[in-house]
């Protein structure tokens, strides 16, 4: 018998899989513990606030029947996956099996997730925004290496890339899930590791980054210039420039202005600009101060359905949901 769910009723199932879980007793606020839904089989879900947006979740389960999960286009958080044990299967690729998984920041495509019945899975996995990679890998310039931004697409399709599980991926992976302290030196010791699991997946991909990356094919007074327009983006976010003009102001053309920010930030001046406005617009819901119209208006949109659509696409979850604290959607 299989099983297809879609995502609506997934969440559904793992909400109320939630409300019924024996809860572990004296739990840190920033650690959850559920059990998987008994009509998919048994197991639990950990997840873990390892760093202020960015979650660790230790998953093992195993399902009474083969489990497909319709997953539909949404905008996707950065995601570090490790599957210890059994390989499963999505569209693009396979998790498991000598392998382990990158999914992007950015739009991640309609797929489906097919689960193996009566397979133990054991896996880690972090999910965090992209941004923050600029946080724990930072370039030269305290933004995302050049070589990362390529995790950070925006309103851009998303990279998948599923890296070799090596000795090394899985030795860290198995010392995060047997944590052996608890409390906050549970959290020290977990931030340790999650950095490092992140920077082993990373290693081989920066490592041919490096290997195939072009030389440079801006001058420097082109990138000082193109550097000039994303600081004058970032302060007129409600209200910018037009191409035209952002480019006269700093003195190129629209034509190098464009291929600058593809070059320097991996995506548009448009998708720059909707990223930076979606990221103060999170900042300011969080706050607790403003509400969603005039949050939609400091950053630059003057209707508050089209504000939204562009923070769900973004985030995953609505400005209401942003502003109550919820962070971001998990599958």
């Amino acid at each position: 018998m299989t099983i297809t769910l879609t995502l609506a009723e997934e969440e559904e199932l793992y909400a109320e899989a939630e409300q019924n879980s024996i809860c572990k007793s004296a739990l840190p606020s920033f650690e959850s513990w559920c059990e998987i839904p008994k009509q998919l089989g048994k197991g639990y879900i950990q997840k873990i606030e390892v760093y202020p947006e960015l979650w660790l979740k230790i998953e093992e389960y195993e399902f009474n029947d083969d489990v497909i999960f319709q997953l539909p286009e949404s905008q996707h958080p950065l995601q570090f996956n490790v599957l210890i044990t059994p390989v499963y299967r999505d569209n693009f690729g396979q998790m498991g099996g000598g392998y382990t998984v990158i999914s992007g920041g950015g739009i991640q495509p309609s797929m489906n997730i097919c689960f193996p019945k009566s397979q133990k899975i054991l896996s880690v996995d972090i999910q965090m925004p992209p941004q923050l990679l600029a946080t724990f890998f930072p370039g030269q310039d305290g933004e995302i290496p050049p070589e990362l931004k390529m995790f950070a697409k925006g309103e851009d399709w998303q990279t998948l890339i599923y890296p070799e599980a090596t000795t090394a991926v899985d030795l860290v992976a198995r010392q995060i899930i047997n944590c052996p302290y608890e409390g906050m030196t549970k959290r020290i010791y977990l931030q340790g590791k999650v950095i490092e699991l992140m920077a082993l997946q990373l290693a081989p991909i920066v490592a041919e980054q490096k290997k195939s990356q072009p030389s440079p094919r801006l001058r420097r007074e082109t990138i000082d210039s193109i550097y000039q327009a994303r600081e004058i983006l970032v302060s007129r976010l409600e209200n910018p420039p037009s191409l035209l003009d952002l480019a006269q102001t700093v003195g190129v053309s629209e034509r190098t202005l464009r291929r600058g920010f593809q070059e320097l930030f991996n995506t548009t001046v448009f998708g720059y600009l909707t990223n930076q406005r979606m990221e103060k617009a999170k900042k300011l819901l969080r706050s607790g101060q403003f509400s969603i119209t005039e949050t939609a208006m400091m950053v630059g949109y003057s209707s508050s359905s089209h504000f939204t659509a562009a923070f769900k696409r973004q985030f995953g979850i609505t400005p209401r949901e942003c502003a109550v604290g919820k962070l971001s959607v998990w599958r």
